[in-house]
C-alpha cells in the first residue's frame, strides 16, 4: 500500500485539491490523483484543471451524471476496482459531493484510511444532499481537516475521535490568494458588454431551481435588484429550464452567460457590487474579497462567513432590500483565522506524517449551535 489517492469529482472539489496536491508533490508523497468525471460539463473540468495547475488525473472515471442513487451507484462500483487495483495507503476526499460520499464508503469498507478535508461543516438541514454526504464521511473518515472552529464543536458533538481532528484553515482560500493578482475583471466585462458596476448571480440548489414557484419568486427579486445595477448570471445547467419557464431571460439588465472557468469567474466576482448565491464556496470567497453576499437559503453551512465577513442569509423577498442596502454599505474583506493561503500545506505535511498537527484548542471542542 503505497499511494495517497487524491479523488475529485466536480468543481468545487478542485478548487479545494489543488494546494494540497501541490503541496503533497512538494514533499515527495507522491499523490495520485483520481478524477472520477462526476461534474456536468467535462471540458469546463478540463479548463479548471489547467488553469489550477491539477496535474493530469492518473485516473479518470467518467462516471457523469444521473439521480443521486444512480450516480453513487456508478460511482462505488467504479473507484472499487480502482482501490482494489492502485491499493492505496489512504484516500483523501473533498467537500460533501457524491463523489466524496461514495469514495467514503468505499475505502472504508475496504479497510483503507480516509482523510477528508473540509470536515465538520453543518446546516443542520437534511433536505440538502450535500448535509447527508457530509454526515456520512465525517463519521467513517480517520483524518478529518477542518476549515474553522464551529466544525470542530459540530464533530465533538457527534462523537469524533479528537485525535483525528485538524483545524488547519481553508485550502479554497489558498486558491483565492494564490491567483489574487491575476484577477481582471475588465476583459471578461468587455466580453460581456457591461460595464464596471454590477452584481454576480449563482443559483444551482434544487430548493430554489427545482421548484416553479420559489425560482419566479427569486427571478422577480433579480429584475427588482437589476432595476438598480447590471446583473451578470453565469447560469448552471440544473435549473436552466426552470428559471428559463418563469421568465429569467426576459428580466431586463441582467447578463445570462454559459458558465465561466476560475479565473473568468472569479474575476467577476472579486470587482462586483454584491453576489446573490446560494453556493457554499462563494460564500467563503466574498468575505475575503471583501464582496457582499446575499445567500439564497434559510440555513448555511459556513456561519464564520456570517460572523466574520460578509454574507446575509436571504429569503426571495428579502433579496431586493438586501441588494440596496449591500450596494450602499462599504465593505472590508473579513479577517478569518487560518485563512492565510497555507492551508494546502498544513494539510499535507499531516497527510504524509511530515508533522504540523494543528490540534483543535479544547475549548473549540464545545459543541456549536448556528
Amino acid at each position: 500500500m503505497k499511494r495517497q489517492v487524491h479523488i475529485v469529482g466536480a468543481r468545487p472539489n478542485f478548487m479545494k485539491a489543488a494546494p494540497v496536491v501541490a503541496a503533497a508533490h512538494e514533499l515527495g508523497d507522491d499523490p495520485y490523483l483520481v478524477h472520477t468525471g462526476q461534474h456536468y460539463d467535462e471540458a469546463l473540468s478540463d479548463v479548471f484543471f489547467r488553469q489550477l495547475g491539477l496535474p493530469e488525473p492518473d485516473v479518470d472515471l467518467g462516471v457523469g451524471s444521473g439521480s443521486h442513487a444512480t450516480q453513487t451507484a456508478a460511482l462505488m462500483t467504479a473507484l472499487e476496482t480502482t482501490f482494489v487495483d492502485l491499493e492505496p495507503r489512504k484516500v483523501v476526499v473533498y467537500g460533501d459531493v457524491n463523489s466524496t460520499l461514495a469514495a467514503t464508503l468505499v475505502a472504508a469498507k475496504l479497510h483503507i484510511p480516509v482523510a477528508h478535508v473540509e470536515a465538520g461543516l453543518r446546516s443542520f438541514d437534511r433536505t440538502m444532499p450535500e448535509e447527508i454526504n457530509r454526515i456520512v464521511t465525517d463519521a467513517l473518515a480517520t483524518e478529518l481537516f477542518v476549515t474553522s472552529p464551529e466544525g470542530v464543536g459540530h464533530l465533538a458533538s457527534e462523537g469524533v475521535d479528537p485525535a483525528g481532528v485538524h483545524l488547519v484553515g481553508n485550502p479554497m482560500i489558498d486558491t483565492l490568494v494564490r491567483f489574487r493578482d491575476r484577477l481582471d475583471a475588465a476583459p471578461v466585462r468587455r466580453s460581456l458588454g457591461i460595464a464596471d458596476d454590477y452584481g454576480i448571480v449563482t443559483l444551482h440548489r434544487p430548493a430554489n431551481v427545482d421548484h416553479a414557484d420559489r425560482a419566479r419568486a427569486i427571478v422577480s427579486a433579480l429584475a427588482d435588484v437589476a432595476n438598480e445595477i447590471t446583473l451578470v448570471f453565469p447560469l448552471h445547467p440544473r435549473g436552466r429550464a426552470t428559471l428559463s419557464e418563469v421568465g429569467l431571460m426576459d428580466v431586463a439588465n441582467l447578463v445570462v452567460t454559459e458558465p465561466l472557468g476560475y479565473l473568468d469567474f472569479m474575476s467577476l466576482v472579486a470587482a462586483a457590487r454584491l453576489a446573490v448565491t446560494d453556493s457554499g464556496g462563494i460564500q467563503e470567497e466574498t468575505s475575503i474579497l471583501g464582496v457582499p453576499c446575499l445567500t439564497v437559503r434559510p440555513n448555511t453551512e459556513r456561519p464564520i462567513t456570517i460572523t466574520h465577513g460578509t454574507n446575509q442569509l436571504v429569503e426571495p423577498t428579502e433579496i431586493a432590500a438586501a441588494a440596496h442596502d449591500a450596494i450602499a454599505t462599504p465593505h472590508l474583506p473579513a479577517d478569518i483565522p487560518l485563512w492565510d493561503g497555507n492551508a494546502g500545506q498544513r494539510i499535507a505535511k499531516i497527510l504524509g506524517g511530515h508533522g504540523g498537527s494543528r490540534q483543535p484548542p479544547a475549548a473549540s471542542l464545545q459543541p456549536h449551535g448556528w
